[in-house]
């Protein structure tokens, strides 16, 4: 079993310095595969998604109020967004984020969980080692599976800058 490189400090949590397991993911990079569940306990991987522009919204946890405004504002930019899949990952697991969409109306994003082995935390370096949560992040990758946006929101209780995620997929088209 191949360890996950290490990143201390790489953000905070609650103003607490916490370590990231795996590499930062950079825009120019090709886009790691990873094997998440969806809300039916299928796998989905990069290439289920291939063919589209992707955009990742990484979340801690559904049940928290960024989290949930996040998922919910990306939701709205979907609606708009043709050409464009978004899949919100958390450890959440799956049967509590097919409950929170429902809850919550939404309905252009697909909620995605990375509870099982963290293959998309590892992957993308968002993998919080102290909490076994996912950091903050928002990624967006174009057809060709190249990452052309990538953003680790430093601090894990504030938002995404959702207009420079948006424009990237936009561009991306």
């Amino acid at each position: 079993m191949v360890l996950a490189q290490e990143r201390e400090g790489a953000i905070t949590f609650k103003g607490n310095p916490v370590t990231l397991l795996g590499s930062e993911v950079k825009v120019g990079d090709s886009a790691p595969d990873f094997t998440v569940l969806a809300n039916d306990l299928s796998p989905v991987t990069l290439a289920d998604t291939k063919g589209s522009v992707r955009i990742f919204s990484v979340v801690p946890s559904l049940d928290t109020g960024v989290c949930d405004a996040q998922t919910r504002r990306f939701n709205e930019e979907a609606a708009s967004l043709e050409g464009v899949q978004v899949l919100t990952v958390s450890v959440d697991l799956p049967f509590a984020q097919k409950r929170w969409c429902g809850a919550a109306g939404i309905e252009h994003v697909q909620t995605v969980s990375d509870h099982r082995d963290l293959s998309f935390g590892e992957a993308y370096g968002v993998a919080i080692k102290e909490l076994r949560l996912l950091a903050r992040a928002v990624f967006v990758v174009d057809k060709d599976d190249r990452v052309v946006h990538a953003e680790y929101v430093s601090e894990a209780t504030n938002h995404p800058d959702y207009e420079s995620a948006v424009e990237a997929a936009k561009k991306a088209l």
